[in-house]
């Protein structure tokens, strides 16, 4: 039985994982695709910006596939390639905080796995914007160490001087990928798909020790803060919250990112963030059957989840209705 190619998407928090995924599944024209996206939070936002597809959707949340939901991707796996019908190639896209080590052990150590499924190759997207503050967090590292293909995505917002002294960090920590700099991930999927491009044996020259059982553990001054509200927000409230919000705590703010319900509005709004830079944009209209809910998460060092939540309130338009 011909095994079935996984292609392992991996970078840390805001590189632009899910931008890549959405490339991957415009582009892959008439090929059946069965694609999972992993969470650390218990909120799942990257499934709902994953662009309209009739291919198979998994989302596990709530912890990384590396080490708290690791079980749940084997279990997933599993189901996918007895009931999905046939496919072309599987796409997972990690946690932004998920060490690729123990997902590749899964693909050696779980036989049926390793019987029906192979891994092509580990795309990691590198922020060459942030990349110099991220590199403190040893997910970072490992992510660039373990990739087959390199995207130096953002690279338009890094002049050339600092592009090239990015490029060599990078370089330093995996001397054999191939690197390519990438504005939103623009990429041609054939360029990430269908490669071959895992090597175990290098993979074994990076971690002698792979192929034993071992946990991951995350730092944990690193936690996750969800919001899930009904309420509709004040625009003009929420946006000066959270530029005020990023200029207090932004060196400690890894990601934070929603999908928002404003007053007045017919659109959902989408956006996102890491550090101090933010985006946002308007997302899909709701429609009359939704139940329209702001859903946010912010991934980060040290946060405040009381002073959060309080200022995400204040931002409501109408206020709360007192128990009586």
């Amino acid at each position: 039985m011909e095994k079935i190619p996984v292609t392992i998407i991996t970078g840390f928090l805001g590189a632009g994982k899910t931008t890549l995924l959405n490339r991957i599944v415009l582009g892959a024209e008439g090929q059946r695709l069965a694609i999972v996206v992993n969470e650390y939070g218990e909120v799942g936002i990257d499934g709902q910006l994953v662009v309209e597809t009739k291919d198979e959707v998994v989302e596990l949340n709530n912890g990384c596939i590396c080490c708290t939901v690791r079980s749940d991707l084997v279990t997933a796996l599993t189901r996918l390639v007895s009931t999905a019908g046939p496919l072309d190639r599987i796409v997972i896209e990690t946690s932004g905080l998920a060490d690729p080590a123990p997902v590749i052990q899964s693909f050696v150590l779980e036989e049926e796995l390793k019987a029906r499924l192979k891994i092509d190759a580990i795309v990691t997207v590198v922020d060459a914007l942030h990349l110099p503050h991220q590199l403190s967090q040893d997910e970072a590292v490992e992510q660039i160490a373990f990739a087959d293909l390199l995207l130096l995505n953002k690279s338009d917002l890094v002049d050339g001087e600092g592009l090239s002294a990015i490029e060599q960090r990078v370089r330093a920590l995996n001397p054999l990928a191939k690197i390519v700099q990438t504005k939103d991930c623009s990429i041609d999927p054939l360029e990430v798909l269908g490669i071959d491009a895992l090597d175990l044996n290098n993979i074994l020259a990076i971690d002698p020790n792979i192929l034993e059982e071992h946990d991951h553990e995350h730092d944990d001054a690193v936690g996750c803060v969800a919001i899930v509200d009904e309420g509709l927000l004040d625009p003009a409230l929420f946006n000066a919250w959270l530029n005020r919000l990023v200029q207090e705590i932004g060196a400690d703010l890894f990601r934070m990112k929603g999908v928002l319900s404003f007053a007045n509005e017919a659109r959902r709004y989408v956006f996102h963030g890491v550090h101090m830079t933010l985006e946002g944009r308007p997302g899909k209209p709701w429609k009359a059957t939704d139940v329209r809910k702001s859903e946010l998460v912010f991934i980060g060092r040290h946060l405040n989840e009381a002073a959060l939540r309080s200022g995400f309130e204040a931002c409501l338009a109408a206020p709360r209705a007192l128990a009586s």
